[in-house]
């Protein structure tokens, strides 16, 4: 996932301009080792491509403005003590509303006469407390100074990579909620207008007009066609009545047409049970197939365990899923099973295929439940989130840790596994005490500093780190 970022090279006059120099061949070099772009002055703009004097910020600022569309965000670095104000001029003059990530480059305690000398030790302290004054928020690397070229800072470039896309891919979200929260799921209760404010908006639909569209779409429509061809390619279908694969064909067509019109990204799906009573089809393999191409799609319209799933595939730039912390694993304290019927995307699965939804089907008859994603998921290690609305103090909030996914056995129906996770007894005291849903969000990926890193820094949400 290429990205650009805007470089700000920070040097105080009298410290070595050489240093400044080397220090901004050796940040785009990083960048562009990680597959990313630079937006940078240019060693004619200024001295040493540096910002260095309010005059300096104008122009850096200039240069920010011309490419703001392209810029997901800011990386100072610091080769030397760097001038502190022309840092936070230059990020204020370019209404740049991106993370920002400031890095230091290490003195080598061999180098430290008048010509090598760099301070940045010192000199990020004060980009940081001019930064903080001018109200301008910003990420750190993991150590205080760190070599651009070095594998740690690489490591920093991609976790602040995964906060800008985080960041970027929540500004201006649109959810699209299909159906009625159902009665029996009181849990996934929201507030639409936190998250509006928080510049997520939701688009709603009743199940009606859906189930509207798809009456009056013809079988063999090429739409459908297609996209029964799409399912027969994702996913087993042995055993599967024809009629089921063609409703949930249509369903499919019809819901990702709407969501084309109105312009959303991911969504949040009605299920238990009206669609099986009143139309003969479970929408979970729709569903896997959205979030298998990052449009993630949550069932019982739990919107906000949506924006987890979304957050981690932004982060990842991988499939999410949404889970239920379902039952213990035995005696194990720090072992759980986490299910769903499901909708868990193919990605997530050792082997998987197309069956009928064994607890709904006791209601209203197995041949109005088939669609579900039958299968075990498969080991490996796993972050999870779980964001929430809380209306009573009006915050965003939530919480992220990691984990693994384990080859423990379990025989079961549905898409479940063995989730393992250190302290796991403090995680779900936690849940429970501050009344956190029965839904989690996971995805196979090692993201919770990024999600920690853009909820508390940027996105101003009240985020828990389980450790």
């Amino acid at each position: 996932m290429s990205m650009t970022f805007g470089i700000v090279v920070g040097s105080r006059g009298f410290f070595p301009g050489h240093l400044a120099a080397t220090g901004r061949d050796h940040m785009i070099s990083a960048v562009e080792k990680a597959g990313h772009k630079c937006t940078v002055l240019g060693l004619e703009d200024t001295q040493h491509g540096a910002v260095q004097s309010f005059e300096d910020a104008r122009k850096c600022a200039a240069l920010f403005k011309k490419h703001a569309d392209d810029i997901d965000g800011i990386i100072v670095t610091l080769p030397n003590f760097g001038e502190e104000r022309p840092i936070a001029d230059t990020i204020r003059l370019s209404g740049l509303k991106v993370p920002t990530l400031i890095q230091a480059t290490p003195d080598d305690p061999q180098k430290m006469s008048i010509q090598w000398r760099r301070d940045s030790f010192c000199g990020k302290m004060s980009a940081c407390n001019n930064l903080r004054q001018y109200g301008i928020r910003y990420s750190l690397t993991k150590s205080h100074c760190v070599d651009p070229l070095s594998d740690e800072f690489q490591d920093d470039l991609a976790r602040f990579s995964a906060t800008c896309r985080i960041v970027g891919g929540l500004r201006g979200l649109r959810i699209g909620a299909i159906g009625a929260r159902p009665q029996a799921f009181n849990t996934v209760r929201y507030s639409e207008k936190l998250l509006e404010a928080a510049g997520i908006s939701v688009i709603t639909l009743d199940l009606s007009e859906i189930l509207g569209r798809v009456s009056r779409l013809d079988d063999g429509a090429s739409i459908v066609t297609d996209k029964v061809n799409a399912i027969k390619n994702y996913i087993t279908v042995e055993g599967v009545p024809h009629p089921a694969i063609l409703r949930q064909a249509k369903l499919a067509a019809v819901t990702e047409e709407w969501m084309r019109e109105v312009d959303v990204s991911i969504s949040a799906i009605q299920c238990w049970t009206s669609l099986e009573e009143n139309y003969g089809v479970v929408p979970c393999t729709m569903m896997s197939m959205m979030s298998s191409k990052l449009m993630s799609s949550a069932c019982e319209v739990d919107v906000c365990g949506l924006i987890g799933m979304h957050m981690l595939a932004l982060a990842s730039g991988t499939p999410s899923a949404l889970l239920d912390w379902n039952n213990n694993y035995g005696t194990n304290a720090n072992k759980a099973v986490c299910f769903h019927c499901s909708n868990l995307p193919k990605e997530f699965f050792k082997n998987y295929k197309m069956d009928f939804q064994e607890i709904i089907a006791g209601t209203v008859g197995k041949d109005n439940t088939y669609g579900t994603v039958d299968g075990l998921i498969k080991s490996g290690h796993m972050t999870y989130i779980r964001v929430s609305t809380d209306d009573t103090s009006g915050r965003i909030c939530g919480y992220v840790g990691e984990g693994k996914f384990t080859d423990d056995p379990l025989e079961t129906f549905g898409g479940a596994g063995v989730v393992e996770i250190p302290n796991m007894q403090k995680l779900l005291r936690y849940i429970c005490e501050n009344g956190f849903e029965h839904h989690v969000a996971a995805n196979f990926s090692s993201v919770s500093e990024a999600i920690i890193d853009a909820s508390r820094q940027y996105l101003g949400w009240d985020f828990h780190l389980h450790e």
